[in-house]
């Protein structure tokens, strides 16, 4: 069984040299990164995209590769309904073949609160026009026949959609290269350059760009980033860990999902498998720091997450990590180029045993290839995106929560118009980022 491809062995595709300057950076080349810099070239404004390692080379190419909008927040809804549009025109617009196909997704229940919990998501749904619907016992093993169990009944969203997430995001870096954005791997961004209290550049570890406005949307390392110009957000990073099998009978075309095991077909014929919500949480200085906003979550889901004592070294929220640095000396997003955790082996049995109890004519699942990311995670498990409020010309793009691809090109339009100061089509006062320190209560949304 082989790890994941993204390495720092993999060739660099995105070479250019470092411009003099630019009107935006956009520090981070993952799904919202490149979309965002794409939209701006579009309206022929000059972009720089840096990115530390690889495009999509950490969460933006791990994850399960739905694009979803059932289950969504409310707030997060007409954006990932822009984004499904947007997929199709892009998918198109790349000339390659990413894997988007329209197989919907389903969550399966196993008790009538769940049901109840579906009903009240079905009402957002029908709302906003999107075709959720609800299945009884019957309908739900007519759906997937080959099921060894019953469900109470399941949730259904037939428009939703799939892609490969680590083909998909490539090509849309290449569409935007050849739109003029200018996109540097294994480049750094070491530290904002700020005069008169606002930008004035970029630091990398290729030298110095000049801008005023900048994008920050590095996943797991934004928190660590921004820290370092006394920005605090309350994001913490979880592992997760994934497996992909070898090609196997259809089970079922599209992505489901049950609280214990979740599965989608693949472009090459396998699956893509994963615990249905079960990750790791390292413990470092900013889980104790931002522990007390993360209650709310934990007392809604306490068996969600595992704890672990502390990160590997050099990890965002490792103890050993620095949290300043001078912008001529090397940066911890140049020590490690790639964030690669080693796949849990013990969440890898769980999805052998889950998946095979689930459908026993497979005797074993036979794996290719297992990985793990790190989910950008936040208090209420909705992103941060908005204009940093102590930094005039910085945005922040980060904490997706584990929602990034499916509406990463809606995002970056949306982040693409507030750069520009255009109205963005979309209420965005639900990821504004002073909700975490105005008194506003902390309102999660949904674990679906």
């Amino acid at each position: 069984m082989t790890r994941f491809p993204f390495t720092e062995a993999m060739p660099i595709q995105f070479q250019a040299p470092l411009p003099k300057d630019a009107e935006v950076v956009i520090i981070g080349g993952g799904i919202i990164g490149v979309t965002t810099a794409l939209f701006l070239a579009r309206r022929n404004i000059s972009v720089t995209l840096l990115e530390k390692g690889r495009i999509a080379g950490e969460q933006s190419s791990r994850n399960w590769g739905w694009i979803r909008q059932q289950g969504r927040d409310a707030d997060e809804l007409p954006i990932v309904i822009e984004a499904q549009r947007l997929w199709r025109q892009l998918a198109e617009e790349c000339g390659e073949d990413i894997g988007l196909k329209q197989t919907g997704v389903t969550y399966l229940a196993r008790t009538d609160k769940e049901m109840a919990g579906f009903a009240k998501f079905l009402k957002i749904a029908e709302m906003h026009g999107v075709d959720t619907r609800l299945l009884d016992q019957g309908e739900t093993a007519r759906l997937i026949p080959s099921m060894s169990r019953p469900f109470k009944g399941a949730m259904t969203t037939p428009s939703d959609m799939r892609a490969e997430p680590w083909v998909a995001v490539p090509a849309l870096a290449r569409l935007a290269a050849r739109q003029g954005v200018t996109i540097i791997e294994n480049c750094a961004a070491r530290m904002l350059d700020i005069s008169a209290g606002r930008i004035s550049g970029v630091w990398t570890e290729q030298g110095r760009i000049v801008t005023s406005n900048v994008v920050v949307a590095s996943g797991a390392w934004t928190s660590l980033f921004l820290r370092a110009h006394g920005v605090s957000i309350p994001q913490l990073s979880v592992r997760s860990t994934v497996a992909a099998t070898q090609p196997m009978p259809e089970i079922h075309s599209g992505a489901v999902a049950d609280e214990h095991i979740a599965f989608r077909r693949r472009q090459d014929g396998g699956y893509t498998l994963a615990s249905g919500g079960s990750s790791q949480l390292y413990v470092g200085p900013d889980a104790f720091r931002h522990a007390r906003k993360y209650v709310p979550a934990l007392m809604a889901n306490p068996l969600g997450i595992r704890y672990l004592p502390a990160a590997p070294r050099g990890y965002p929220d490792s103890w050993s990590t620095p949290r300043k640095w001078n912008a001529d000396e090397e940066s911890p997003f140049e020590r490690i180029r790639i964030l690669d955790p080693a796949p849990k082996a013990s969440a890898l049995r769980d999805i052998d045993r889950e998946f095979t109890a689930l459908f026993p004519q497979f005797k074993t699942v036979p794996l290719k290839a297992s990985w793990a990311g790190m989910i950008d995670a936040m208090p209420d498990v909705v992103p941060i995106v908005d204009r940093a409020a102590e930094i005039p010309g910085l945005v922040i793009a980060t904490g997706m929560s584990g929602h990034g691809f499916g509406i990463g090109p809606g995002m970056g339009r949306v982040v693409s118009d507030l750069v520009q100061g255009n109205e963005t089509g979309h209420s965005l006062h639900r990821f504004r980022q002073s909700r975490f320190s105005d008194g506003s209560p902390i309102e999660l949304g949904p674990s679906l």
